[in-house]
């Protein structure tokens, strides 16, 4: 089963997600701010992680930039998943590495269907 991080500092948003990608099958690890998302990285690598930008401490502009110059997480697949929908916010989030970028509100379904797109799944 693969294993989905959702880093956001929204309860509501997390709770949100964590239910979302149970029930799409996948196992789902949660982080509220950057810096537990990095732990938790060095803990054991997710194969997917759904990141927010606005975090508490370090943002998650930052810490995709600390796992795009890592080796070892440089081809993580990282969805970036945020309330910022200017374009020069989701040029700087795709520039820095991320694989997709996703505005707030979002469909569920489409969600899904990236990270199962993603992770090489079937939907």
């Amino acid at each position: 089963m693969a294993k989905v991080l959702v880093v956001d500092d929204e309860p509501n948003i997390v709770l949100s997600l964590e239910f979302l990608m149970q029930q799409a099958g996948f196992d789902v690890v949660t982080a509220e701010d950057g810096e537990s998302a990095l732990d938790s990285i060095a803990d054991g690598a997710p194969d997917l992680i759904l990141l927010d930008i606005s975090l508490p401490g370090i943002s998650g502009f930052d810490v995709l930039e600390q796992l795009r110059a890592d080796p070892a997480h440089a081809n993580l697949p990282i969805i970036m998943l945020t309330a910022h929908g200017r374009e020069v916010e989701r040029e700087k989030g795709l520039a820095l590495g991320a694989d997709d970028y996703i505005t707030k509100p979002f469909s569920t379904q489409a969600l899904v269907d990236k990270v199962q797109g993603l992770l090489g799944e079937a939907g």
